[in-house]
């Protein structure tokens, strides 16, 4: 199987991992790509947002799938163009990728569909906003209708900081504070079928203790010893399921991955928000662990053959530790060299940001790589992964020392 996978971060370095790992894979293509990918897949220097450039691509390869991993190509097309050429393609249409292109769009498929979800306003002016703001009090939840790259959100008690984000955004959403452990849910769709994955969770903020400001993620764990036994099934008759049934009612059937991003509340689960591509950190811990081949399953999901398919997982832990570049995430700095990177053992280190330097490696994002340690245990995986991230160098780089720290300690105590 050729396959080509669109996209150049680290949750596109852990699909190119889990892709050629698949026998079936005979050849695998990757534009743009990084300096990571490049070990692993053959670089093509076209942009994302190249519609007619990566369908050309596809088709001069002979491309048996493709992989569409960041948001801006599924809210842009892209795979509407790849199936109207006959290319099986794993990611939803433009229409169906509103899920995570609209917030409000969002909340109207979750409201048809009886999705469990919080109240929310959807608001244009500064007095619908600060009326939305006032119904519901602090903590204040304000979010960019529109697509952000992760950080369109502000949830803070100053009302202030609330009215300027929102006043910020051309279109935003106001909704109420879902307290409770936070947790992110995949499922790989057919439009038909939905096959949720293992549940993850993330660490939204910059600092240790979650201090600082709302990131693209700073690290993740799986599995979660401390969720309800049956988080999966309950998210996917809650959730997913309905989703996916209502997305194909509305002749917009969803086919990829749909991350459901959750609340665990005191009346039950509730859902913050949906993406529809693979997750990033979370996907850096989930592929490790998952058994079932990644090309195989992949293309199953593009082509309506989910009906008989079991995901298979690995007994094992995985946790992912972010490096980030000094001043992400508000004004990263990029160009700095990275050197002494490790090899160790049950550790994975995806490229994020970085590129290729006359004299070496660079970074050139905010989040420049996420390293992942796996284990018997949370204990062990943030033991693998913490001692490679402490030898490579960046100069101001910094990344969090409390990922997956209480749930190992809690999974220790039991």
């Amino acid at each position: 199987m050729k396959i080509l996978l669109v996209g150049s971060g680290g949750r596109e370095h852990a699909l190119a991992l889990g892709l050629k790992a698949d026998p079936k894979c005979s050849e695998l293509h990757c534009a743009p790509g990084n300096p990571g990918i490049a070990s692993l897949a053959k670089l093509h220097n076209i942009a994302v947002t190249d519609n007619d450039g990566l369908l050309n691509l596809a088709k001069e390869i002979g491309a048996d799938l493709v992989v569409i991993g960041p948001e801006a190509p599924l809210v842009n097309g892209l795979a509407d163009v790849l199936r109207a050429a006959g290319i099986a393609t794993f990611g939803p249409s433009k229409a169906a990728a509103q899920l995570e292109g609209s917030k409000d769009f969002a909340k109207g498929v979750m409201r048809d569909a009886g999705v469990p979800t919080s109240h929310s306003f959807t608001c244009t002016t500064k007095e619908e906003i600060e009326k939305a703001l006032d119904s519901f009090g602090a903590p204040y939840v304000v979010k960019d209708d529109g697509l952000a790259a992760g950080k369109g959100v502000v949830v803070t008690n100053d009302r202030a900081a609330a009215l300027a984000h929102g006043l910020s955004c051309s279109r935003v959403v106001i909704e109420e504070f879902l307290d409770g452990p936070e947790i992110s849910l995949f499922g790989i769709s057919d439009g038909r079928n939905i096959l949720p994955m293992q549940p993850a969770q993330d660490f939204k903020r910059a600092f240790d203790g979650d201090e600082g400001p709302n990131t693209g993620g700073m690290g993740a764990y799986s599995p979660l010893p401390w969720a309800p036994d049956d988080i999966v099934d309950e998210t996917y008759e809650k959730v997913l399921a309905p989703m996916i049934a209502e997305m194909a009612a509305r002749g917009t059937p969803f086919i990829g991955l749909l991350y459901a991003g959750l609340a665990l509340t005191n009346s039950g689960i509730k859902v913050i928000e949906f993406n529809a591509r693979f997750g990033d950190p979370e996907t850096e811990v989930l592929i490790p662990r998952l058994v079932t081949p990644l090309a195989q399953l992949l293309y199953k999901a593009a082509t309506d053959s989910l009906d008989d398919v079991a995901l298979q997982w690995s007994d094992e832990s995985a946790v992912t530790v972010v490096l980030a570049s000094e001043g992400y995430p508000d004004s990263p700095k990029t160009n700095g060299a990275i050197s002494k990177i490790p090899t160790i053992d049950k550790t994975q280190i995806f490229h994020a940001g970085t590129k290729a330097g006359e004299n070496g490696l660079l970074s050139s994002g905010g989040r420049v790589m996420a390293v992942t340690g796996t284990g018997k245990d949370l204990t062990e995986a943030r033991d693998c992964a913490y001692r490679a991230i402490s030898q490579i160098e960046l100069e101001g780089s910094f990344y969090r020392s409390d990922i997956a720290l209480n749930a190992s300690v809690a999974e220790k105590g039991n």
